[in-house]
């Protein structure tokens, strides 16, 4: 059975293998999966992810967002699968072909496609050359349609579409949530702009929550990250 911290995916947004490693240490056995980013992945290649599976049992996921043509993300996809992770992530905007060729190279690794970035309001999806009556949530919901059509095992996305994804696609499909900010914890610069505490986004739906700098910079990251998963119990 999913535990409540089983939910929580930490994100390792961290420029170096000592700092990844001081974090996965700290929080083992307090949340579900560790995030790998593009930053990170550069900095410290697949040694990353073995340095990682030899602190903690918790899975990864690594987040490399791949956007290119279908030949090449499907190969990259394949390389990918015998790295012994359990999510990466492509943009959904690649299109059908590119999610279908990735699928089709994907093994048991879930693939999950990110639908718009948590970062993007709808003034900065009209200064990219969307049409302005594409609101964000509907933009959302039809890029996770088309994910999932193309064999994707789920998508990244605002907890705020998570609803209306399960009213669209159905609960067999991952709903994996940035921009988590628990009820407790104030921001007054944030550089997400579509966000929502731990217990709301579960109960909309997502199946798994990226926490980053709510558990970092926090003076007890461990006492954090177990304050968030009660928070999540509480709506289980």
């Amino acid at each position: 059975m999913k535990k409540p911290s089983d939910y929580i995916i930490f994100a390792l947004d961290v420029d170096s293998m000592e700092k990844a490693s001081h974090f996965a240490r700290l929080l083992s056995g307090t949340v579900g999966m560790f995030k790998i980013g593009l930053e990170l992945f550069i900095r410290t290649g697949p040694d990353i992810i073995k340095m990682i599976r030899e602190i903690s049992g918790a899975e990864i996921f690594l987040d490399l967002k791949l956007h290119d043509i279908p030949e090449t993300v499907k190969k990259s996809v394949s390389v990918i699968s015998g790295l012994d992770v359990r999510f990466t992530t492509l943009h959904a905007s690649g299109g059908t072909k590119m999610l279908g060729a990735a699928a089709g190279a994907s093994g048991n690794l879930d693939l999950l496609a990110v639908t718009v970035l948590t970062s993007t309001s709808a003034s900065d999806l009209a200064e990219t050359g969307h049409d302005k009556s594409i609101n964000t949530e509907s933009l959302v919901v039809m890029r996770a349609q088309l994910a999932k059509n193309a064999g994707c095992s789920g998508v990244v996305c605002s907890a705020l579409e998570a609803s209306m994804i399960r009213q669209r696609i159905g609960n067999d499909f991952y709903l994996v949530t940035p921009g988590i900010r628990p009820s407790w914890e104030v921001v007054k610069e944030d550089d997400q702009s579509r966000i929502m505490t731990p217990a709301r986004a579960v109960s909309e739906g997502s199946d798994y929550l990226v926490i980053g700098r709510p558990i970092s910079r926090a003076s007890d990251p461990r006492a954090s990250a177990l304050r968030i998963a009660d928070e999540i119990a509480a709506v289980l």
